[in-house]
């Protein structure tokens, strides 16, 4: 098996990739990662919803094939299918935040439920797909607020919308993979990541976007729930687990499975944001003890035993490192950086 440490080039070099959510955070860091493999990339996702994107910063759209469209839309999902013949397909779209899911609850049911249906659709029967990695998110499972990690066996649940959404969608991948797409000979395979951090995320609700806002402003940062416990791990950590992932599972039809990619322990939100004060070098901080407000899990932490003995996938970089080479991206960045010249010094020094 192929570690992440040992990405194939001569794999990805002209591989037609279709990506979906490729202007998000995650999305624009594994587009930027794919072009430089040298990948046919497609990508599906809607506009950037935040100034400044990751997307609009790195110029993403020149060098690929960039469609901005709705993954609720089925026709669309069809042909762009249709049009980009996928070998490989990275499923990242979604709505992808806790706490707007319980503002808007049915577009977040619509778009990680009927959205996944969608490209798994599209799919069936298309004799160019090999391999479909679909991501889903640490919280797909019930949280009984243990100290134990969740291994993949764990039950699904989900108590607010988003968590929710992504379990419901986990029934759907797996109902689509036994009934229609392993016998047509495609890899259908669930990401499970961790919490993710890394330069470039201007999302609300997210804890080092809200950190260097906050700070860079003079003021001083609200923290909700600071000894809430995640699995913490910058981004190119899941990043190169799923592109591993889809490497080795495009030969192993044995690997359409879930997997969960984190790091080796959790932390609290106050270690965290200790962490990226000491960075940064200033910034005040209110740690708030009032837990009024919507439902949130307070200690949440996985087990990726079977990544690590089966894939050979393991972290690379522990939290105080992908907290400070989180925060010095975005300190470089309002120093007048360029997103690229961040993103590859970050790559560099990852691979």
């Amino acid at each position: 098996m192929v570690s992440r440490m040992q990405l194939d080039k001569e794999f990805w070099r002209g591989r037609r990739v279709l990506l979906t959510g490729h202007t998000g955070f995650k999305g624009a860091w594994l587009a930027f990662l794919l072009k430089k493999l040298g990948a046919e990339l497609t990508g599906l996702s809607l506009a950037p919803n935040t100034t400044p994107s990751l997307f609009t910063a790195l110029k993403l759209d020149q060098g690929m094939h960039s469609h901005i469209g709705d993954i609720r839309d089925a026709a669309l999902v069809k042909q762009v299918v249709q049009d980009c013949q996928p070998e490989v397909v990275l499923h990242l779209a979604a709505q992808a935040l806790v706490r707007p899911s319980y503002r808007e609850p049915l577009a977040t049911f619509a778009t990680n439920i009927m959205g996944s249906a969608h490209v798994l659709e599209a799919l069936r029967g298309q004799e160019s797909a090999r391999v479909a990695v679909m991501v889903t998110t640490d919280k797909v499972y019930r949280n009984l607020e243990q100290i134990h990690p969740y291994p993949e066996t764990a039950e699904l649940g989900g108590h607010d919308p988003y968590s929710a959404s992504k379990a419901a969608s986990e029934l759907l991948i797996s109902s689509y993979r036994d009934s229609f797409l392993a016998e047509q000979g495609l890899t259908v395979a669930v990401a499970r990541a961790g919490n993710v951090i890394g330069g470039g995320d201007w999302s609300e609700d997210r804890l080092l976007p809200d950190a260097i806002r906050a700070w860079e402003n003079g003021q001083t940062l609200q923290v909700r729930r600071p000894e809430s416990v995640r699995p913490w791990q910058h981004v190119l950590e899941p990043l190169a687990a799923y592109l591993s992932l889809a490497q080795v599972g495009y030969q192993h039809a044995s690997l359409a499975q879930a997997w969960n990619f984190g790091p080796d322990g959790a932390a609290t939100v106050r270690e965290v944001v200790e962490l990226a004060r000491q960075e940064f070098g200033r910034g005040d901080v209110d740690f708030a003890v009032n837990l009024a407000g919507v439902h949130e899990a307070g200690l949440l932490s996985l087990d990726a035993s079977k990544a690590r003995e089966q894939l050979a996938i393991a972290p690379r970089w522990d939290l105080s490192v992908a907290v400070s080479r989180t925060v010095r991206w975005y300190a470089d960045f309002l120093a007048g950086a360029s997103a690229q010249e961040l993103c590859q010094r970050d790559i560099d020094a990852y691979f």
